[in-house]
């Protein structure tokens, strides 16, 4: 996986090069837009019921995946431009929730950590 993540860091870092968007790939824009992108997925389940969240028409799914990738994109590119190795980072972050949110005390439950 971590492989994956270099190929498409480079891409999306030769997509930006090509175009010379570097000069706008600031960590504050690139997190902006991300948050743009984010907001552009959650409109497709505004005011649907969880089941129809989950069971999406073919036209909305390929939606929403444009959406996805787009947060991908810009997050990889926020990344990149951060120097942030984004599987090590989740790798640390997962030990780090496991820690948090023990199976024993977290199996079936929704709750923070900081909540009884």
């Amino acid at each position: 996986m971590a492989d994956s993540f270099i190929q498409l860091r480079d891409k999306v870092r030769a997509f930006a090069r090509e175009r010379e968007w570097e000069p706008f790939h600031t960590p504050k824009n690139l997190a902006m837009a991300l948050i743009v992108e984010a907001a552009e997925l959650v409109e497709h389940f505004q005011w649907l019921s969880p089941e129809q969240s989950a069971a999406l028409d073919e036209k909305t799914r390929e939606e929403v995946a444009q959406e996805a990738a787009d947060i991908l994109i810009y997050l990889t590119r926020l990344a990149d431009v951060l120097d942030i190795d984004l599987a090590r980072a989740a790798d640390a972050k997962l030990a780090l929730n496991a820690r948090k949110y023990p199976v024993e005390k977290s199996r079936g439950s929704a709750a923070k950590y900081t909540e009884p």
